[in-house]
């Protein structure tokens, strides 16, 4: 026996022992990812067929199409890039910064750290404008930021994950056009499940993600730019640095002429389809009015419990809910019950609010009137038992 057969003789042999792929049963109410619907992971388990394939090219544009309709724009150039949420946001700077280009950057979360991180990593040249992580922007601030400024792109987080803020967006648009800037928009958390009007509101850029209010598993990021966009993206002095995410590229497989660029994650496109197929027969509206009546459910119960949220009502994200840690409890310890005795997960803060709250999620197919009563309940029994102090209230 060789050498090298040996070394493999023996891995097999210590390998041995593993069995089957086993996954616990879970309830994902944390920032994401949310459970995937049953018709999804049907899809999803589909035989896999060529990338080129007659029959998954129309399916690509079905997928299109549909997406168009959350999205709720005409945009030509409208998909969903192989790769989680960040391959977009990635894609969104890669593509429509050069070096040196003035891009603004609206931070009020982690996600807006993640943007300032990646425009600096492409050499644009950055300026950020800030709330504390529980505030929103108004109008007037942006306005006079983007008119002072003059970026080449303006960047803002709609539905910003870490702390649980919806972003008011009108208006935006507007500005943007009229002092020749890109509006980007981040509709990670949003995009499925909350009113998002990309024509109407003339964002030119945004990008989301697979694995939250469209029901799927991780690893799309949907994906739509308008002709403003096009213009900008087709007048660059430089190629686009990243080959994978460059958009040119996709444009010529994703567009008419179907050339392959890489071997698309066809199972995952399966997924997004019948995601995007059930919120159409659902229909846009009737989606958006579920998650906020399940939000507001979830808040009113949180706060007869004696619980604090961290957003006041006005800016708060009904797909993402930040509740205050009592001082008296052991966060995590409640979080690791809630885990290891029901299955059901919810979040940690991030960034500057890890320990301080909790992040609880309620998008796609998770947003139901069952889930809310059946967290409550168990926010209702189970946590005085985390207390530190056994004499402890709310």
């Amino acid at each position: 026996m060789t050498e090298a057969k040996l070394i493999s003789a023996l891995n097999e042999e210590n390998l041995s022992h593993f069995s089957k792929t086993y996954v616990p049963s879970r309830l994902l109410l944390g920032p994401g990812p949310s459970n995937a619907h049953p018709e999804v992971l049907k899809a999803l388990s589909l035989n896999p067929i060529g990338h080129l394939d007659e029959a998954y090219i129309s399916l690509m544009s079905d997928v299109q199409e549909l997406l168009r309709y959350s999205w709720q724009c005409n945009n030509r150039l409208t998909l969903p890039m192989s790769g989680t949420g960040s391959a977009a946001m990635e894609a969104s700077i890669a593509n429509f910064i050069e070096e040196g280009e003035k891009i603004l950057i609206a931070k009020k979360g982690y996600f807006g750290d993640r943007l300032v991180d990646m425009a600096t990593r492409y050499k644009a040249q950055v300026s950020v404008i800030e709330k504390p992580w529980g505030e929103a922007f108004n109008y007037e601030e942006i306005k006079y930021e983007i008119e002072t400024k003059k970026p080449a792109i303006f960047a803002i987080v709609h539905a910003e994950t870490s702390s649980g803020v919806l972003q008011p967006l009108d208006g935006i648009g507007d500005v943007c056009r009229k002092n020749n800037c890109l509006f980007l928009v981040d509709a990670v958390t949003s995009l499925g499940a909350l009113e998002l009007l990309v024509d109407e509101w003339k964002i030119d850029l945004a990008y989301s993600c697979s694995q939250k209010g469209l029901s799927c598993p991780p690893g799309l990021s949907p994906f739509t730019m308008n002709e403003r966009a096009e213009e900008k993206l087709s007048s660059r002095k430089t190629k686009v640095p990243n080959w994978y995410l460059d958009l040119s590229l996709l444009n010529k497989y994703w567009g008419s002429d179907r050339v392959y660029h890489h071997t698309a994650p066809v199972n995952m496109n399966f997924a997004i389809r019948e995601g995007l197929r059930l919120i159409a027969n659902e229909g846009l509206e009737n989606v958006w009015s579920r998650h906020n009546i399940n939000a507001k459910k979830l808040w009113n119960g949180l706060e007869s419990l004696g619980m604090e949220l961290h957003v006041s009502e006005d800016y708060r994200l009904p797909t993402l809910t930040t509740v205050k840690i009592p001082p008296a409890v052991d966060g995590d310890g409640f979080r690791n019950h809630l885990l290891g005795n029901f299955g059901i997960e919810i979040g940690n803060g991030l960034g500057e609010l890890s320990g301080k709250v909790w992040r609880i999620g309620l998008m796609g197919f998770n947003s139901s009137e069952e889930n809310v009563d059946r967290l409550l309940n168990l926010f209702d029994t189970e946590l005085k038992k985390y207390s530190i102090f056994e004499s402890s209230t709310f």
